[in-house]
């Protein structure tokens, strides 16, 4: 039995509030940016056209994968290079969580209440997320990040 980290909804662009990217930032590469972007995530961008799954990864990384099946294949990758904060939902009882996130990520917080996503013309989705959020640092460095940011939330320090 294949279990997908969230259920999917037909829409796989739900960009981060650039609050998020301002508080953590900067990063030096988006390998999961939208094609059309209402503001820059990273230095560089990877879009579908570019499979930032195949593409090589360099310097500090930004990580919001599509909210699909292919989830695990991105916190895999986060895992391999390691200078990454990845934002994904909190389904820490899903396969992905348990075996890309519990046994490789450094630190999480776990962010207060549930974000409000955008589209990609910049506007606010409305409502909120149908999950609470969680960024993961897959290494120490961003794990300080997460500790010392202002982001609301509560961080759990992970030793795997």
């Amino acid at each position: 039995m294949n279990t997908l980290f969230e259920k999917t909804t037909g829409k796989d662009e739900w960009l981060t509030p650039p609050k998020i990217i301002k508080e953590l930032g900067p990063f030096d590469l988006d390998p999961c940016s939208p094609v059309t972007r209402p503001w820059p995530t990273a230095k560089r961008h990877l879009t579908i056209h570019d499979d930032g799954l195949r593409t090589p990864w360099e310097g500090r990384v930004w990580c919001n994968p599509p909210y699909g099946k292919d989830v695990g294949k991105w916190l895999l990758k986060c895992s391999m290079h390691g200078n990454v904060i990845a934002l994904v939902f909190a389904r820490t009882e899903t396969h992905a969580f348990q075996d890309y996130v519990w046994h490789h990520a450094k630190a999480l917080r776990f962010i207060k209440g549930r974000l409000q996503f955008y589209r990609t013309d910049g506007t606010c989705i409305g409502n909120n997320a149908g999950a609470p959020s969680v960024l993961v640092a897959f290494d120490h460095w961003n794990a300080m990040t997460l500790i010392n940011c202002n982001i609301p939330g509560h961080v759990v320090l992970n030793r795997p």
